[in-house]
């Protein structure tokens, strides 16, 4: 279904609710730039990484995209876990995996009272970034303490820049990417309100110093389109 959620006026917050849901993907889409790029890069890098039996979990897996591309592609077998605070999301995941025949198992949880057991890949994208930075630093520790050694953390956020002028430019080319997508000024302008004091950005130095800080030896982009970057971080003693 076509985005249209902002169409009319919103005066609350934005949630992942059952009227997002519906027209979730299309909305991925056409709200960040080379979403289906960055989408493919984390899924052939972190194949990389797999064998037999290893554990995939994807963080706040919406409808699960990621993981029903990634199984595709994946030569093992492996046990695939997605993890959503949005029982209307996960609706719709569900239905999205009988029709493919993916078996993925999935639980609405908050990210923080989640177990993620001898994980090997963690991907979690623009998820972050809708987590409270105190919790959200506890969050990356605790993803690096679940991952085996030679695991991988995967993740995309929207950052801001440290410099002013810069940040404001980024801002601007965003707002006329999304209207070349089709979206009115007045559903940029309201999205955008509604998700004030929702979505925290952090700039790109601080989502690396909080992965080094969590533990992980290395960690560097992937890629990056101005205030749109995908992580990677690797956890391995050997190398520093």
């Amino acid at each position: 279904m076509i985005d249209k959620v902002f169409e009319k006026y919103i005066n609350k917050q934005f949630e992942f609710d059952e009227e997002v849901a519906l027209v979730f993907d299309d909305m991925l889409n056409r709200s960040i730039p080379f979403y289906k790029q960055m989408q493919d890069l984390s899924i052939n890098f972190g194949l990389q990484y797999l064998k037999n039996n290893d554990k995939v979990y994807d963080l706040g897996c919406s409808t699960a995209s990621t993981l029903i591309e990634l199984n595709k592609l994946c030569k093992y077998n492996v046990n695939l876990i997605g993890i959503d605070n949005s029982e209307a999301m996960l609706d719709k995941a569900r239905k999205k995996c009988k029709a493919f025949g993916v078996n993925i198992k999935f639980y609405n949880i908050d990210l923080l009272d989640a177990n993620y057991t001898d994980a090997k890949l963690i991907i979690s994208n623009y998820t972050l970034q809708f987590i409270r930075p105190l919790k959200r630093e506890i969050l990356v520790k605790k993803i690096y303490n679940s991952l085996k050694d030679d695991g991988v953390f995967i993740f995309s956020e929207k950052i801001i820049s440290s410099n002013k002028i810069l940040d404001k430019q980024y801002i601007e080319k965003y707002f006329n990417f999304k209207k070349t997508q089709g979206y009115s000024d007045f559903e940029i302008a309201q999205k955008r309100e509604a998700l004030e004091n929702v979505l925290v950005p952090y700039t790109n130095e601080e989502n690396i110093s909080m992965v080094h800080n969590a533990g992980f030896e290395h960690c560097e982009i992937l890629f990056k389109w101005l205030n749109f970057v995908t992580y990677i971080a690797i956890k391995n003693k050997g190398q520093k």
